[in-house]
């Protein structure tokens, strides 16, 4: 069995999301149709994280398997030419057979971005804030979520039963470019809707309308408060996957949202 690492990026306005679901387009089945259809044998496929309907990737990373052995640069360009213009494949490399996607990946990183005026070619990929919003208060508000919480308060109900709401937030930070705000969340790993739930109370901070100290004790606390401040998939992006000796760059929004 041969082992593929592959990275790609896609926009995920039109699929269900990452997971393959039954009567729903997702980007993991899409990205398995392709590679079927150029390498003629069966493939399996899996990614390192679960992106949510309407959520985008710059740097999603997947593990391809199946009994063909086909040079990287022509995998890539083979499966390329057979995916929608939506999905795009940057790189195919040999992995290792003990590498996996999800469970080597030491952690990952989101970005959000947020535009304060109104985007004519970004508006798929931003969330448009029209009330003025205060920096200060949201680089405070974000300084809250750093370090190991239990982060229940900011994640979907729906979550599998008994699964632990504790995650390690590496860092949370913002950067202003012109009409663009990008937040950046990183983590050993995300529950289920919590990073735009971070970004929702955040921008609440933003507004006037919640204090760091009102985000501490939802850390400290179940609160339903979140759920009603979601921020909208459109802004999402998974940036980064890290592995072992992996570095983050500096935080840079999509160029052709500058």
């Amino acid at each position: 069995m041969n082992k593929y690492k592959i990275v790609l990026e896609y926009d995920g306005t039109n699929y269900s999301g990452w997971q393959a679901q039954k009567n729903a387009r997702s980007i993991q089945e899409t990205l398995i149709a392709a590679a079927r259809k150029f390498l003629g044998v069966p493939v399996e496929l899996q990614g390192a994280g679960r992106t949510d309907a309407g959520v985008h990737a710059l740097a999603q990373v997947a593990h391809l398997e199946c009994d063909r052995k086909v040079n990287g640069d022509a995998l890539r360009m083979g499966i390329n030419d057979l995916l929608p213009a939506s999905i795009n494949i940057l790189s195919v490399e040999n992995a290792h057979p003990r590498f996996h996607a999800r469970h080597s990946a030491v952690a990952r990183s989101y970005l959000y971005l947020i535009a304060t005026r109104r985007t004519a070619f970004g508006k798929k990929y931003v969330w448009w804030i029209k009330d003025s919003l205060h920096i200060g208060k949201m680089r405070q508000a974000l300084k809250v979520f750093e370090g190991f919480h239990d982060f229940s308060s900011f994640a979907d109900k729906r979550m599998e039963k008994g699964a632990s709401t504790t995650v390690q937030l590496e860092s949370a930070r913002m950067e202003e470019f012109g009409q663009i705000i990008a937040v950046r969340l990183v983590g050993s790993h995300f529950l289920w809707k919590m990073v735009r739930r971070i970004v929702g109370m955040t921008v609440e901070a933003g507004r006037g309308r919640s204090t760091a100290e009102d985000l501490a004790g939802m850390l400290r606390a179940f609160s339903d408060v979140p759920a009603r401040y979601t921020a909208p998939p459109s802004g999402l992006f998974l940036e980064k996957v890290l592995y072992e000796g992996d570095r983050l760059p500096d935080i840079q929004p999509p160029v052709h949202l500058l």
